[in-house]
C-alpha cells in the first residue's frame, strides 16, 4: 500500500510539473515559424514606422520574421479584434495605441473588451503634442492664448484629426481644466489638419510633435505649449501646459500587445528582448530622431498604464458627450 501511494504521489506532482515544464519548453523554443504584428492603421503612420523598427529588432534577435501586417479600419478595431481572436500562442501580435483606450469608450458595441482580452506586453515609445498656434493669432504664451480664447468665446476653431480623435480629445481636456470654449473642427488626418492651421482655417491645433516640429522651427506655427509632464529636449523653452492648467497631460502611445492567456513565458520573453532594444544607443537614437520619447515597462506596467488611460478617456468621452461619426 506504502508503494502505490508513493507511486501515485510521484505522477501527480508529474502531472502538475508536467504543464510548467511544457510552458518552459514551449517558451525557450518561441518563436519557431514566422510572427505576424497586426498595425490597426495605415502603412507610413506613426504606429506603422515604431511597428517596423521593433519589428525589425525582434526579426535579428529572435531569429524569425516578424512581419508587419496593416490591417486598418474602424479606428483601429479591426486589427485589433483580428489579434484577439487570434490564439493564444505569441505568434500574432498587436501595435497597441492610446486610440485602443479611447476605442473602449467611443464604441459601445465592440465584440471584445480591450483590456480583458489583450495581454500587454512592452510599451515603445510615447508621442509629444504640441499646443500651436496659426502665427496671425495675437498670442506667445499659453496664459495669453488662453485669455484671448476667454475673450472670444467660440470663435477660436481647433482642429483635430477627426471626432473622438486623441487630438480631439485633448482639445476638449483643454476645455474642460481652463473654462475656453472653442470650435471644434474635425480634419480627415493630420496632415490636412496642419493645412488648415497653416492657412488660418483654424487657429490652434494639439499636433503631434513628429508631424508639427519642421513648421514650428521654420516660424510657420507658434509652439505655445507641450503637453508632456516635462519639456521637451527638442523645444527646451516651451513650457509645459501642466505649468499653468495643473491637472492636464497628454501623450499618445504604442507598444505590443498580445491574445489573452498567452503564456507569461512568452510575454516575458517579448519584453526583456523589446526593452533590450530601447536600451541600445543605436535603436533608442532611431526613436528618439523620430520626436518619440523612449519607454521601458514591465508588461505589468504596461498593463496599468492602458488602464488608467481608458479611465481617463472615458471621463472624458462622457462628460462631453463625444461622439464618433
Amino acid at each position: 500500500m506504502k508503494l502505490m501511494r508513493r507511486q501515485f504521489l510521484h505522477l501527480a506532482v508529474g502531472g502538475i510539473a508536467l504543464p510548467t515544464l511544457s510552458r518552459i519548453a514551449c517558451a525557450q523554443a518561441y518563436p519557431s515559424r514566422p510572427v505576424r504584428l497586426i498595425v490597426g492603421f495605415p502603412a507610413g503612420g506613426t504606429a506603422d514606422i515604431v511597428a517596423r523598427l521593433i519589428g525589425q529588432w525582434l526579426s535579428e534577435h529572435l531569429g524569425q520574421p516578424f512581419i508587419i501586417e496593416s490591417r486598418p479600419g474602424a479606428a483601429s478595431n479591426i486589427g485589433a479584434e483580428i489579434v484577439v481572436r487570434s490564439p493564444p500562442d505569441g505568434y500574432t501580435l498587436l501595435m497597441v495605441t492610446a486610440t485602443n483606450a479611447t476605442n473602449a469608450t467611443l464604441y459601445e458595441k465592440l465584440n471584445f473588451n480591450f483590456i480583458r482580452d489583450i495581454t500587454p506586453v512592452a510599451r515603445v515609445a510615447a508621442i509629444p503634442s504640441v499646443v500651436e498656434v496659426n502665427p496671425a493669432v495675437p498670442a506667445n504664451t499659453l496664459p495669453e492664448f488662453i485669455a484671448y480664447a476667454k475673450a472670444n468665446p467660440g470663435r477660436i476653431n481647433f482642429a483635430s484629426t477627426g471626432n473622438g480623435s486623441l487630438q480631439h480629445l485633448e482639445g476638449i481636456l483643454f476645455e474642460m481644466l481652463t473654462g475656453v470654449a472653442m470650435t471644434h473642427v474635425p480634419y480627415k488626418g493630420d496632415a490636412p489638419a496642419i493645412t488648415g492651421l497653416l492657412e488660418g482655417q483654424v487657429q490652434v491645433y494639439f499636433g503631434l510633435m513628429p508631424s508639427s516640429i519642421e513648421y514650428i522651427k521654420a516660424g510657420k506655427l507658434r509652439a505655445v505649449a507641450v503637453t508632456t509632464a516635462k519639456r521637451l529636449d527638442e523645444l527646451p523653452e516651451v513650457p509645459t501646459v501642466g505649468e499653468f492648467v495643473p491637472g492636464y497631460e497628454v501623450t499618445s502611445w504604442n507598444g505590443v500587445g498580445a491574445p489573452r492567456n498567452t503564456p507569461s513565458e512568452i510575454v516575458d520573453r517579448l519584453n526583456k528582448e523589446i526593452n533590450a532594444a530601447l536600451a541600445d544607443p543605436k535603436f533608442k537614437a532611431r526613436l528618439t530622431g523620430l520626436d518619440l520619447i523612449v519607454h521601458a515597462d514591465s508588461p505589468a506596467e504596461f498593463g496599468k498604464l492602458i488602464a488608467d488611460e481608458t479611465e481617463k478617456w472615458a471621463k472624458v468621452i462622457r462628460t462631453a458627450n463625444v461622439k464618433i461619426e
